[in-house]
């Protein structure tokens, strides 16, 4: 969200009026989450927490669905950017974003709901292997730009240099799923999933999927498909990637979220 900012958010409010949605641009313009105001309303932006341990500082928000009733959870919503150069960085922005999995509630009852979260992002870093599609780890000393192949990797235990994973183990050490991996493995999804959201280039590297999104594993049954559209390298180095959400089911996840935690 470079310099959308300026003049007082000019651009970023521009740019939702012409996408027809309402905004929320994070500190320093370095993220930005945008949602339908017909079908969320927005209760809470955390978007000024954590600030200091990010280079880049994640946009993080609390969404509801009317549709789902007065007495359904809340939501979060974050979009991060981890840090490009620094693996160490990276992990711990990682561990500071997973706090938005742990954020407390007060349900109308009374209760302390912890909120369900979606998480959404460019990772600067690959996904553990481990998944059959996945796009395969990149050899290191394939990696012509060697700033690049630095900021890209970090040592292993046996002090060789290894692609940075941490982030992705990170995340999902904190109870969150990568979704992509879960629609390529679920009955009815589909491996396109693991589709690639940057291309290869001499300098930096093979196809690989740094961006990915994450969510709290109750909301994956809202799952119903992802895609990744490709756009050409004039405009973006990375493509666009889209997880389908169906919205009936959504409202009975967020309602029987609240009263499994209201009966606990």
């Amino acid at each position: 969200m470079f310099r959308a900012d300026e003049r007082g958010h000019t651009i970023f409010n521009e740019q939702c009026r012409s996408l027809d949605m309402q905004g929320v641009l994070g500190p320093g313009s370095c993220t930005a989450v945008l949602f339908n105001p017909r079908r969320f309303n927005l209760v809470r932006d955390w978007s000024g927490d954590r600030g200091p341990h990010f280079v880049l500082p994640p946009t993080a928000i609390t969404l509801i669905f009317p549709e789902a009733g007065p007495d359904a959870s809340p939501f979060n919503v974050v979009s991060f950017h981890l840090a490009y150069a620094s693996a160490v960085q990276r992990q711990l922005e990682a561990e500071w974003t997973t706090t938005w999995a742990d954020k407390g509630w007060q349900a109308p009852d009374g209760s302390r709901l912890v909120l369900p979260a979606f998480f959404g992002g460019d990772g600067n870093s690959y996904p553990e292997p481990g998944t059959a599609g996945d796009l395969p780890l990149p050899d290191l000393s394939a990696i012509q730009d060697r700033p690049h192949r630095l900021h890209r990797s970090r040592r292993g235990p046996d002090g060789v240099r290894v692609p940075d994973t941490e982030p992705d183990h990170t995340m999902r050490t904190a109870g969150l799923e990568d979704v992509a991996r879960h629609w390529a493995t679920a009955e009815g999804g589909n491996p396109a999933a693991l589709a690639r959201t940057v291309n290869a280039s001499s300098t930096h590297g093979p196809d690989s999927r740094i961006d990915r999104v994450y969510a709290t594993v109750g909301l994956l049954p809202a799952v119903t498909g992802i895609e990744v559209h490709e756009v050409p390298l004039d405009e973006s180095d990375h493509h666009v990637f889209v997880v389908t959400v169906d919205g009936n089911v959504l409202a009975d996840v967020l309602n029987s979220y609240a009263r499994t935690v209201a009966r606990a």
